[in-house]
């Protein structure tokens, strides 16, 4: 009887796995959750948002039934293969708990779950994680709070094999975590006072309240000695540093730029160029009706020159093979449109924009654009990219040296259009100027090439209608 009890609430009882989301990553941050315990769901209803190295990604839940439990709350790095969420796919057939997550026992050490196979793990997206085990950590019991330290002391005596210290979080419940995340309060600042060691909403609130001046010492140096907090400390009246953590997707950018300097040798060059027509040409455009209901600004402009200049120097567009020592001519152009978001810079590309014509370039600029503010940018925007574009412009900046983007040969920096005194017929005029900065790869792109490539495009800026004598 027990047996048939256990094999039904096995079949009721789903867990849904933190997914690979990306191409081989093996961990992402929950940011936000859309459902809460005893919310139905449907298959394919989105159930959470996730942030991982490469983009921010909405997780749809492969199947229908009652949200039973949350297993990490909003903030929580959760490897892949973890069990995030557990749905009941048979509600009212029962009370039982399900049995893959059984009732917490008496000793503060839960009951470790059996290691998964080795080998290949389901996941929704992507190319799958690395073949190894995958184990669920371990879950809190009911009793007394026992410090992951000396938890990890009573196994080495217990004579178990190795065993794995984690490192110890704050208690606390998810609605006192996301009230800390949301007033920019570190948990492992803040004093408990609940039972047990628990952190508590006034706690939280207490911890928010500026501290007085002659606890300004003790404060600077919790500050300091706090080990790896999951959010950015709080902003504390004498506190005269922050440490914010390094992950997600300014981890990837900081790793990919080194990479990138120090990996392939960058050379830049520069050019000022006189823009008057193109702004001219710009504003035609916008009251142009075959141009109705897309974005018209002077990067659309310079993104058809860019194309236009690749088209004459098709060598430009390439990339090193370390592992084959071969240079690889790529026939089509995804081009990189640098995009600063909240959670730092971004590359997605527009893909085969060699093809496209000028209301296709400025429909695919908008959507691309739009879709990195929004923060809904997927891996696969970013992936295969070629060239890039970075528009320092908008900042005000004159232009800038950029670093490539892995795997590209070439970079274009836009600097602000700015009217300035400029030699024009012989004659001194006011007219709108900017400067251009390229950088490349010198082992696939030589002083020679380079050069072409940024003075066309400096000729088309100048005189727009080389966008047709040229193409």
């Amino acid at each position: 009887m027990t047996t048939m009890t256990d094999t039904s609430n096995a079949a009721r009882f789903r867990e849904f796995k933190m997914p690979d989301v990306g191409e081989g990553l093996t961990e992402a941050e929950i940011l936000k959750w859309y459902v809460q315990p005893g919310d139905t769901v449907t298959d394919g209803q989105v159930v959470c948002e996730v942030e991982t190295a490469k983009a921010a990604v909405e997780l749809p839940i492969p199947f229908d039934g009652v949200v039973h439990e949350l297993r990490f709350p909003e903030g929580t790095t959760v490897d892949v293969g973890q069990v995030i969420i557990a749905v009941d796919v048979a509600p009212g057939s029962g009370d039982a708990a399900p049995a893959a997550v059984p009732a917490p026992a008496a000793e503060p050490a839960a009951e470790p779950e059996p290691e998964a196979p080795k080998g290949r793990q389901p996941v929704l997206v992507g190319y799958g994680v690395a073949e190894t085990s995958t184990k669920r950590r371990a879950r809190k019991g009911t009793g007394a709070a026992v410090p992951a330290a000396a938890a990890a002391i009573q196994g080495e005596l217990n004579g178990h094999g190795s065993v794995t210290v984690q490192e110890s979080r704050p208690l606390a419940k998810p609605p006192v975590r996301k009230l800390a995340k949301d007033l920019g309060i570190d948990l492992a600042t803040v004093v408990p006072t609940g039972e047990g060691g628990i952190i508590t909403r006034a706690d939280v609130h207490a911890a928010a309240t500026p501290v007085p001046a002659q606890a300004e010492a003790r404060v600077e140096v919790e500050a300091t000695v706090s080990s790896a907090p999951e959010t950015a400390a709080p902003v504390v009246a004498g506190v005269r540093e922050t440490r914010v953590p390094v992950k997600g997707v300014r981890k990837a950018i900081a790793q990919a730029m080194v990479d990138s300097a120090f990996t392939a040798p960058h050379v830049t060059e520069f050019v000022t160029v006189d823009v008057t027509r193109t702004m001219k040409l710009v504003a035609e455009l916008k009251e142009d009706k075959d141009m109705a209901g897309v974005r018209v600004n002077p990067l659309l402009i310079i993104a058809k020159a860019l194309l236009v200049a690749i088209r004459r120097n098709p060598d430009v567009n390439s990339a090193w093979d370390e592992a084959n020592q071969e240079i690889v001519r790529k026939h089509y152009v995804n081009l990189g449109i640098a995009a600063a978001t909240p959670r730092g810079l971004i590359v997605p590309n527009i893909k085969d924009a060699h093809d496209k014509t000028l209301p296709e370039l400025a429909a695919a600029l908008g959507e691309l654009v739009s879709t990195a503010r929004e923060g809904r940018t997927s891996p696969a925007a970013m992936a295969g990219g070629t060239v890039t574009i970075t528009n320092v412009g908008v900042f005000g900046v004159d232009t800038g040296t950029p670093i490539l983007n892995p795997g590209e040969s070439a970079i274009l920096a836009v600097g602000a259009i700015k009217l300035q005194p400029w030699v024009h017929k012989g004659k001194v005029k006011p007219r709108q100027v900017t400067t251009l900065a390229l950088s490349f790869d010198h082992r696939l792109v030589d002083g020679e090439l380079g050069s072409k490539v940024l003075a066309d495009v400096a000729a088309i800026l100048e005189q727009p209608k080389r966008l047709i004598t040229w193409a």
